[in-house]
C-alpha cells in the first residue's frame, strides 16, 4: 500500500513555505533553533496555516492529540522526539515567573502560564511538570515530559514543592498554583515518564524562553 502523501508547513526555518515531502522540509528545520513546522493531510490545509502564520494556527486549531505527526527518532541517544519539553523563565528571584510546554516534534506552545508575580525558576519548573503531567492525563496520552531541571522532577517524585520562598501577597496566586499541583500529585496516578533534558548534548530544551 502506498504511503498516504502529506504537506508540510514551514513557519521558522532556513526557509519557510509549504513542502511537499519530509525531507525538504527537513533540511530547512533540522538544527535549526526554535523551527515551526506541520505536517497537513491536504496542500489546501497547508497553504491556508502557512498563509494565515504560525500563531493563528496555534490559537484556533490546534490542540495535543491533533499536534501527533508521523514519529520520527533523532539519531541514537537523542530525546524522544514524541513527548511534552517544558521550561521557566524568572526575571529575578523572586521576580516575575512563566512557564510552558512545548510538544517536542513540532515544537508548538501546548501550555503557557504568567507571567505571575514574585516567583522563583524552581517553583515555574515544578509547576509545569505537574501542569504537563496533568494535561496528558487528561487527554489519555502517556508522552514523556522532559524537564532540565534536576530540583524540579525531584520535588515532583516526592509530590512536594520544597520551596523556601514565602508566601506574600504579591505571589498568592503562584502558591495558590502549588497547593493545587501538590493535591494533584497525592491524589492522582500517571505513566508519563519524566526525563532530565541533557542540554550539554543536545542544547537548550526546546520549550526555553531564550532570555539567558
Amino acid at each position: 500500500m502506498a504511503q498516504k502523501r502529506k504537506f508540510y508547513v514551514v513557519w521558522e526555518g532556513r526557509e519557510i513555505g509549504v513542502f511537499r515531502t519530509w525531507p525538504d522540509c527537513e533540511a530547512q528545520i533540522k538544527n535549526f533553533p526554535k523551527a515551526k513546522y506541520k505536517s497537513f493531510e491536504t496542500e489546501e490545509e497547508a497553504m491556508e496555516a502557512f498563509q494565515n502564520g504560525h500563531e493563528d494556527y496555534v490559537s484556533h486549531r490546534a490542540d495535543v492529540k491533533h499536534m501527533l505527526p508521523d514519529y520520527r527518532n533523532l539519531e541514537s541517544g537523542g530525546p524522544d522526539l514524541e513527548s511534552l519539553a517544558v521550561d521557566a523563565a524568572c526575571s529575578g528571584n523572586p521576580g516575575k515567573m512563566e512557564y510552558r510546554g512545548v510538544y517536542l516534534r513540532s515544537r508548538e506552545e501546548v501550555f503557557h502560564m504568567g507571567p505571575l508575580e514574585q516567583g522563583t525558576n524552581n517553583i515555574g519548573e515544578f509547576l509545569a511538570i505537574v501542569h504537563g503531567l496533568a494535561l496528558m492525563k487528561q487527554k489519555s496520552l502517556s508522552l514523556p515530559i522532559y524537564s532540565d531541571s534536576a530540583n524540579a522532577i525531584s520535588w515532583v517524585k516526592q509530590k512536594k514543592c520544597k520551596t523556601k520562598l514565602e508566601k506574600t501577597e504579591k505571589n498568592e496566586r503562584i502558591f495558590d498554583l502549588i497547593v493545587r499541583a501538590e493535591k494533584w500529585l497525592r491524589e492522582n496516578s500517571y505513566t508519563n515518564p519524566i526525563r532530565k533534558w541533557e542540554t550539554r548534548d543536545w542544547g537548550e530544551i526546546p520549550a526555553d524562553f531564550g532570555r539567558k
